[in-house]
């Protein structure tokens, strides 16, 4: 009796492991997911990366041009050692700097935009891998991740939602009147289903990295908090308002600095939504959290003046929301705008005033009943 039972078991935790295996199998090759958020990262970094490169045109000798501090042969005595490499330090001339410098707004724009996106994803991951390699000790944290971001982009269908390909592709599905659908043969459809797979799955993996990525930092990022006596003591973010290279508005920075139970709870906050993120990310809790985060980068940008940094997290953490929060955000954006034009007065018509009555309708006929009385004339 105890055999069989122990057998039971055996079959039904093999049982267990087969479904789960053939559920996970079915996730990453059945469809692609979250299209929406790998949009949403396509758009958000290459805009970010776009307004990145425009903020610092000014400035694009001194930080990576031939003018650089960091010269090209320091960079190439670098390169030896860390196994980096920059297309920017093939050539000491301007006028190479600035045709690539170019070349990279180009290829930011148009990756943002979603134009060819499979060859704009590793050209702008190129992009970013040079730029980042060229002036690798003038960096705050933000570009890191949008290099590990470009990188991992290059393997998902970012460019199946909110592009230009997609309205490509949409208007080429649109089949002409009468037009006879060319025959396949079966080698034809056998190597289409083989190679609409295989982009499955790379992107599923693709995704899967990205979210694991983020999930990472921000783990990582609070169990290295927890260690720090500051943090635990609840005056790290007052020590980090106090910083001079970090103070872009030192008045805000005093202003908030004054109230040191607010700081003290920002603190603490700032330790547990960390912690805990890899922990919330299957339920709803995970929205209430992704909104304290929000606030949390868009303060770090304001107060310690970055940007870059505040913004590359909060565009990760779109990876985390799921496809009908971006379908559903144009139906929102319709219904708030009809609501709107609702509540305006119409054209002619003052605010306030009543409503005229259409003339020469049937209602104002010679001898109707109901005739609308007019206002008496004015002296």
């Amino acid at each position: 009796m105890e055999n069989k039972a122990q057998k039971t078991a055996s079959a039904g935790a093999a049982g267990w492991f087969v479904d789960r295996t053939s559920a996970g199998w079915s996730l990453l090759t059945g469809r692609p997911v979250s299209l929406y958020a790998a949009s949403a990262l396509r758009i958000g970094y290459g805009l970010l990366y776009l307004i990145f490169l425009l903020r610092e045109f000014p400035h694009r000798d001194e930080v990576w041009g031939p003018g650089s501090p960091w010269t090209p042969a320091l960079a190439h005595q670098l390169y030896e050692q860390t196994g980096w490499f920059s297309i920017l330090a093939l050539s000491d001339s301007r006028a190479y700097f600035e045709l690539c410098y170019g070349l990279a707004l180009i290829t930011s724009a148009l990756f943002t935009l979603g134009w060819r996106t499979r060859v704009m994803s590793v050209l702008f991951a190129v992009v970013v891998t040079s730029f980042h390699a060229r002036a690798i000790f003038m960096t705050d944290g933000g570009d890191n991740l949008v290099l590990l971001m470009a990188l991992y982009l290059v393997l998902t269908a970012c460019g199946r939602r909110w592009s230009l390909d997609a309205r490509r592709n949409r208007l080429k599905s649109v089949p002409a009147d009468n037009t006879p659908q060319p025959a396949r043969s079966l080698l034809t459809r056998q190597l289409r289903d083989a190679r609409t797979t295989l982009v499955t799955v790379v992107h599923n993996c693709g995704m899967f990295v990205i979210a694991a990525q983020v999930c990472v930092l921000y783990g990582s990022a609070g169990l290295y908090k927890v260690q720090g006596p500051s943090w635990g003591s609840g005056t790290a973010v007052h020590y980090a308002l106090n910083l001079e290279l970090f103070r872009p508005w030192p008045a805000l920075s005093h202003f908030v600095d004054e109230h040191t139970l607010v700081i003290a709870i920002v603190g603490y906050m700032t330790v547990l939504l960390q912690v805990a993120f890899p922990f919330v990310l299957f339920g709803r809790l995970k929205y209430p959290v992704l909104t304290l985060l929000l606030g949390m980068h868009i303060g770090i940008a304001v107060l310690l003046g970055l940007p870059l940094f505040s913004g590359a997290m909060i565009i990760a953490d779109a990876v985390f929301l799921p496809d009908r929060f971006y379908t559903f955000l144009p139906r929102l954006c319709r219904r708030v705008l009809r609501r709107t034009d609702g509540r305006r007065p119409a054209s002619g018509v003052e605010e306030g005033s009543g409503t005229v009555p259409a003339q020469g309708g049937p209602g104002s006929a010679l001898g109707s009943k109901h005739r609308v009385p007019q206002a008496p004339e004015m002296s």
